[in-house]
């Protein structure tokens, strides 16, 4: 059965964007091997507001050629967005209800793993759903102070085991979880 991966950058003291939205924080490094994660996945979930932000992003026409790519590869993963609104997109699947039944479905369908790309509300979603099987938290070396956390208003408490550790030169340090099943 395919997983759900939440691959999510946070801050040191524990957020995901600046108190402005920023993202700027963000390092990506060649050792980070983010195509080699982008070859085991083949479908994306958005929440509404990351995916009209990010889910048809083009970069600017002087970006480099690694850029480029990087974009075209994230674009050609089939795309699932969760929204109260329902919009015809010819580019992606929009789910307005049955989150878990739907996410349970597309789980059994063929294909490789599944990108919980976000935001933050959606997370929280799944969080509180138990749909998340593998959490990728890439924690960099920077406190914003006041921003958006990762971990916000839980219902209840989320236990994990670490299943693995990558230091990257930059000094992000990856941690990778599993939900501990009840």
């Amino acid at each position: 059965m395919r997983k759900v991966l939440l691959d999510l950058a946070v801050t040191l003291d524990g957020f995901i964007e600046g108190s402005n939205g920023e993202i700027d924080w963000c390092i990506i490094d060649d050792d980070m091997d983010f195509n080699d994660f982008l070859s085991n996945i083949d479908t994306i979930f958005y929440g509404r507001v990351s995916y009209d932000s990010w889910g048809n992003f083009q970069p600017d026409t002087d970006a480099d050629e690694a850029e480029t790519e990087f974009w075209k590869n994230i674009h050609s993963k089939e795309k699932y967005v969760f929204s109260g609104q329902n919009r015809n997109d010819e580019k992606a699947t929009f789910i307005t209800s049955k989150i878990t039944d739907k996410v349970n479905e597309i789980k059994t369908q063929p294909g490789k793993d599944i990108w919980l790309y976000g935001g933050a509300k959606l997370i929280h979603t799944f969080i509180e759903l138990n749909l998340i099987d593998v959490y990728r938290i890439s924690v960099h070396p920077v406190a914003l102070g006041t921003g958006k956390p990762l971990f916000e208003n839980l219902t209840k408490r989320l236990n994990l085991k670490l299943t693995e550790t990558n230091t990257f030169k930059s000094g992000v340090v990856q941690l990778i979880y599993e939900p501990v099943k009840d």
